[in-house]
């Protein structure tokens, strides 16, 4: 059996103005990081890869809050 329930998963999860907060401090902690990227990480592909794992790790990092950390 599985632990994942798209029906719970791809339906709406409204925001709490506590998730809000949590957005909130995700977003600017994840602003503040590629800040410090763009000014010290040579131009590189490298350098793309990291912004694109920041922006994957903070869309995740929202989908739990959103989820309150379940699949189901």
């Amino acid at each position: 059996m599985s632990d994942f329930d798209p029906n719970y998963v791809f339906s709406h999860h409204s925001a709490t103005p506590e998730k809000l907060k949590s957005y909130e401090a995700i977003h600017d902690a994840a602003k503040d990081f590629a800040q410090v990227i763009l000014e010290r990480v040579p131009n590189c592909a490298d350098r793309d890869s990291v912004l694109h794992l920041l922006r994957e790790a903070s869309m995740l990092a929202c989908s739990a809050i959103s989820l309150d950390g379940r699949l189901k």
